[in-house]
């Protein structure tokens, strides 16, 4: 979740992710702080690298959560969790990797400890996420595995 209002803060986000908006600030935002305005002796040149390596991974995240992106994915979201098992999950922080059997991956903000525990436990983890993380948590695709175990 840090992550999340970190990059919202970044562009100026109060609420729900509007792509059109999204675009606009991004391509300001780059303009503002490209690396090519400054020489490379400048003082702001180390930190116009840092700040439009931010804005990129940002913008590519947000685009990943936005309510457009997870409405055009929702069909395989939904055939991923429904049909393949759960091949291994990681919790780091608030975050929840999830590696389905089809060597998809998914993230989960704002998953807790306490949660993570209960699905450790649980003798049916597919039972217990389908039920406890996937309605309850906002998630993006990571990426898909090559080779599938």
């Amino acid at each position: 979740m840090k992550r999340i209002n970190e990059y919202k803060k970044l562009f100026s986000i109060d609420k729900d992710i509007d792509l059109k908006n999204l675009k606009k600030t991004y391509r300001n935002l780059v303009k503002e702080w490209h690396p090519d305005k400054f020489q490379e002796g400048d003082v702001l040149f180390q930190e116009a690298e840092l700040n439009s390596r931010k804005i990129i991974d940002g913008y590519h995240f947000l685009i990943s959560i936005a309510p457009e992106t997870i409405a055009a994915n929702l069909e395989h979201y939904t055939e991923t969790i429904t049909n393949s098992g759960v091949l291994d999950f990681q919790h780091k922080g608030l975050l929840l990797e999830i590696t389905f059997a089809d060597g998809t991956i998914y993230e989960y903000f704002g998953v807790t400890k306490q949660v993570y525990i209960k699905m450790i436990n649980s003798n049916k983890i597919n039972r217990f996420a389908k039920r406890s993380i996937y309605p309850n948590y906002t998630y993006r695709k990571v990426k898909k595995n090559l080779q599938v175990a």
